[in-house]
């Protein structure tokens, strides 16, 4: 993937979920109103971290295992006994979504 794109699209992402947060930005009358309001905007940005974790974890992981495993099936090819010793980096590639999940897992209980 080129970089630049990934920077201009991680900077407009940023820009447009900054734009949704300061649409919401009314002034409560109450005590109470503001209690809802600053609960409201703390649980929507707890899900926003969730997502961004298990997205970025995910595309990492996507990318490790597509080049670990094409590299392990290029070794398997040439020599079939590197199979036991090329298979265990994938798994560790994909242990990298799995860490992206339990992370957004624990900002969303906390």
């Amino acid at each position: 993937m080129n970089k630049r794109f990934f920077v201009v699209f991680s900077m407009v992402l940023m820009v447009s979920i900054a734009g949704v947060f300061a649409q919401d930005a009314s002034v409560p009358a109450d005590e109470q109103a503001v209690e809802q309001a600053a609960s409201n905007t703390g649980s929507a940005v707890k899900y926003v971290a969730a997502a961004i974790a298990v997205g970025i974890a995910c595309i990492g992981g996507g990318s490790a295992v597509g080049k670990i495993g094409s590299a392990a099936m290029g070794a398997m090819s040439e020599n079939a006994e590197l199979s036991g010793k090329a298979l265990p980096f994938v798994g560790l590639a994909e242990g990298i979504c799995l860490w992206g999940f339990l992370v957004a897992l624990f900002i969303m209980i906390m």
